[in-house]
């Protein structure tokens, strides 16, 4: 069997962070932003890299290179920014990854692209927590387009919840932590002190 073309990658940034109260793409880690740090685990693995922001938001993320898909639905989540992304590009699966993963590692996401199963709408890693998928770390197949404008029409918009009525393929975590996001403020200095320790 063939190896599938590598997916574009899309890195979602969208997000309105009011948990946080100040935009999370911003955030640093020992002096670089959190979408610095995914764009370079995607720049080696990914055909082309994608940033994903809401419709007129100013691209902030220090990442000046990379092409930009705004959403094209005023309708805040990251459903909008794949479908928008797929939309502009309907020939690509997608590796598509959350701003706010500061433990995401380069061995999570190569195993992830190397268990990929194309004929699956999606491959993602169950959530370490509570076993269900995590979409924020998932490959999306490009004929999984469909699918999500369908559960879009129908105004079902979390990629969870999609994942979970569909049939992904579905791993293991390889590394427990690499999911773990960081929505608050307590979150983020919990983050810095593991970060710290290392």
């Amino acid at each position: 069997m063939s190896f599938p073309p590598p997916p574009h990658g899309l890195l979602l940034a969208g997000g309105c962070s009011s948990r946080m109260g100040k935009d999370k793409s911003s955030i640093r880690y020992a002096g670089t932003t959190q979408p610095e740090l995914a764009a370079e685990l995607l720049r080696s693995r990914c055909a082309e890299i994608f940033l994903s922001l809401r419709k007129g938001q100013n691209n902030a993320t220090g990442l000046d290179n990379l092409n930009v898909v705004h959403d094209r639905w005023e309708s805040a989540g990251p459903l909008i920014g794949i479908l928008s992304a797929m939309t502009e590009h309907p020939e690509a699966a997608w590796l598509v990854i959350a701003c706010d993963l500061p433990f995401l590692d380069g061995i999570t996401l190569d195993n992830l692209l190397a268990q990929r199963d194309p004929t699956k709408m999606a491959t993602a890693y169950r959530s370490s927590y509570d076993g269900k998928p995590e979409p924020l770390c998932t490959i999306y197949e490009a004929h999984a387009r469909l699918v999500l404008e369908d559960f879009f029409a129908n105004d079902i918009r979390c990629p969870r919840k999609i994942l979970m009525q569909t049939e992904p393929l579905l791993l293991d975590p390889v590394n427990p932590r690499a999911l773990d996001n960081v929505n608050t403020p307590e979150d983020y200095e919990e983050a810095v002190h593991t970060f710290s320790r290392r």
